[in-house]
């Protein structure tokens, strides 16, 4: 199966100066186990699987592997992959679909 990724440099505007951070936006089929390898490969500090909403109060679900470990929350995946998301048009679209 392919799956489509974006690599990000969170924090800054120069190509190869940030923190890296590589983004599969539509990870829908990927096991943890695949997420943790997937993860592993990238060997960047920090990889997230965008997932559909798990309820109605959420657009998305995200999950953030480490290439060792899955953590529950950290602060500049978070950050980019909402900015990766935004770039792509997947926020926009998603809040016109979901009713507030």
């Amino acid at each position: 199966m392919k799956y489509a990724f974006q690599i990000i440099d969170v924090f800054s505007s120069t190509r190869f100066g940030g923190n890296q951070l590589a983004v599969l936006p539509d990870a829908a089929g990927i096991s943890t186990e695949g997420m943790q390898k997937i993860a592993r490969e990238f060997n960047f500090g920090e990889t997230t699987f965008v997932l559909p909403q798990n309820d109605s109060a959420n657009n998305f679900r995200v999950r953030i592997f480490t290439p060792r470990v899955e953590l529950d929350f950290a602060r500049h995946p978070s950050v980019g992959t909402a900015c990766a998301l935004t770039a792509a048009g997947s926020l926009a679209q998603r809040s016109q679909k979901t009713p507030r």
